[in-house]
């Protein structure tokens, strides 16, 4: 068996400019960026995930849109899967788990956006299917979320995602020691 990156969601819109920029997200995907190259010269399996809203009017993510791309410092290469979703959990109704099995990973690095979002689920859902994931926390970007008269600053809710998923459903690693450890 072997160890594949799942790079989730790093997309246009989630940058400076897009519809819904992210905090630390240039910084995420750099090191998304660091995580590919290493498999790519290990020659390990890379599968990239991109979300395309099905709601017309979502205002992100839109199919056919430079927003919805998935951004240069990550871009598939040739032969590299592109699993299409249009759910928050990147297995919900994807070819994911058979690209995974087609590969021979039992094991998952995990890159993305939004923290709170896809990569929580999917990660999760990654756990649920017996797969051992390593979480590139830094490699992973979110927003603020607001509740009632609250609103919880991007650095809080990414650090409460993290620390939620690692243990039990993760192992959350900086993307240097994950490197390093290939």
């Amino acid at each position: 068996m072997s160890t594949a990156l799942v790079i989730i969601d790093i997309q246009n819109d989630y940058f400076s400019g897009g519809a819904v920029a992210l905090e630390g997200s240039d910084a995420a995907a750099a090191n998304a960026g660091l995580l590919l190259a290493r498999f790519r010269a290990r020659g390990l399996p890379v599968i990239h995930v991109q979300h395309l809203m099905a709601r017309p009017n979502a205002g992100y993510l839109m199919p056919g849109t430079p927003g919805a791309e998935i951004h240069a410092r990550v871009a598939p290469q040739p032969g590299e899967p592109v699993v299409t979703k249009r759910y928050p959990n990147a297995f919900r109704d994807t070819n994911l788990l058979a690209t995974l099995q087609g590969v021979g990973a039992d094991r998952l690095v995990v890159a993305g956006m939004m923290t709170h979002m896809c990569v929580d689920t999917t990660v999760r859902a990654a756990f649920d299917l017996g797969f051992k994931s390593t979480l590139a926390h830094d490699a992973c970007a979110t927003r603020a979320l607001s509740f009632g008269a609250a609103t919880v600053p991007a650095e809080q809710v990414h650090t409460s995602f993290i620390a939620a998923l690692h243990g039990l459903f993760a192992d959350a690693r900086a993307t240097d020691t994950i490197v390093a450890d290939l």
